[in-house]
């Protein structure tokens, strides 16, 4: 019987936090819509071809409207010898891809968020050649998707800012 009379204080106390949910309003909320009007130009190479489907995949969830902003990627990829044996073999590898990102208001020219984020995977070196150029590959994939979803978070952190500073 005591549980309900503390969860009370403590659910007053969260609400009072300032605590906002970002996409409120669904596809009609200012951040969804800003993130539809964010067009992503071509980004060099297959690590770039991949982050570019995947943050379109995201930011196009809302639906179409006309460009406002233009996103900017970078990226840095490098794939390094973790593990080495006594024979100089290499036992495992570490694949890391690092973006440098910037959200530009097309209409004013005003950058709007100068950021950069990464990822980086663990890959095992196997006998079979074919095995390992798969799973560095995949590695590869699977960062892109990472880095995707955190770029589009600060995205639609620095959009919320703007709409909350209109």
């Amino acid at each position: 019987m005591l549980k309900p009379l503390v969860l009370v204080p403590l659910s007053l106390a969260l609400a009072a936090c300032g605590l906002q949910p970002m996409y409120a309003g669904g596809s009609n909320a200012a951040v969804a819509q800003g993130l539809a009007a964010v067009e992503v130009p071509p980004v060099p190479g297959r690590s770039g071809w991949l982050m570019r489907n995947a943050l379109q995949e995201r930011l196009g969830a809302a639906g179409d409207a006309s460009t406002r902003y233009r996103l900017d990627v970078r990226l840095d990829e490098s794939l390094e010898a973790l593990g080495i044996l006594n024979d100089d073999t290499i036992s495992r590898e570490r694949r890391i891809l690092r973006a440098r990102y910037q959200l530009i208001d097309t209409t004013t020219g005003e950058i709007m968020l100068d950021a950069t984020s990464g990822a980086d995977a663990g890959i095992d070196v196997v006998s079979s050649e074919y095995a390992t150029i798969a799973a560095e590959q995949t590695a590869l994939e699977n960062l892109a998707e990472e880095v995707a979803d955190r770029i589009v978070t600060q995205v639609s952190l620095a959009l919320r800012e703007a709409a909350q500073a209109e």
